[in-house]
């Protein structure tokens, strides 16, 4: 092999002898990569940039959980609060919420309903959303819902799990004989 000048020495490179210009990888990052930040990645043998910001999304940003375990029971036909309800206040309006309730559920006659709402003035459901409902027969049940709502907001958002009864002077029970039920909820980044 040919040379222009002296011939290399022998022996392994060192961080000496790079230019401060080239990838040295002396570095560490101690914390997750910025969208700015760049990897180096291997195309089919061809190395590249790739911008931090083109990596990820869905990623879990906060959980926020609520235990309750008090039986709450309604004869009314509009919905009522069953104290099962927790708070989240998203980082980004392009965050996602994963709202997830599971609890017990017991009608003593007509058509109890179970509803997951987005809101605090479910009663008259001005300014709120049904996310998801259930209705059952009168048997004790496990409910469980789930339900991947778009906020679009950096303000608090209430979740709540309402419930009434659609025939008049029977009663929906939550949480009966004191069963646990929880509801939580996943921020996911966009």
């Amino acid at each position: 092999m040919a040379y222009i000048g002296n011939k290399p020495a022998n022996k392994a490179v060192v961080a000496s002898d790079l230019d401060p210009a080239v990838i040295t990888g002396q570095t560490a990052l101690a914390v997750a990569p910025a969208d700015t930040d760049e990897f180096l990645i291997s195309d089919a043998g061809v190395l590249k940039r790739l911008d931090a910001s083109l990596i990820g999304g869905g990623k879990l940003l906060q959980a926020v959980s609520a235990l309750n375990n008090t039986e709450s029971n309604t004869t009314s036909g509009s919905y009522q609060t069953t104290g099962l309800t927790a708070n989240i206040t998203p980082s980004a309006t392009s965050s996602k919420v994963l709202a997830i309730a599971s609890f017990m559920a017991q009608g003593a006659g007509g058509a109890p309903a179970y509803t997951l709402y987005n809101g605090t003035d479910y009663a008259t459901g001005s300014g709120t959303r049904g996310l998801v409902n259930f209705e059952e027969s009168g048997n004790l049940v496990s409910c469980c819902f789930n339900f991947l709502d778009s906020p679009s907001s950096t303000s608090q958002v209430t979740y709540t799990v309402v419930m009434k009864n659609n025939t008049a002077g029977q009663n929906a029970i939550i949480a009966p004989g004191g069963a646990y039920g929880h509801l939580t909820l996943l921020e996911i980044g966009a």
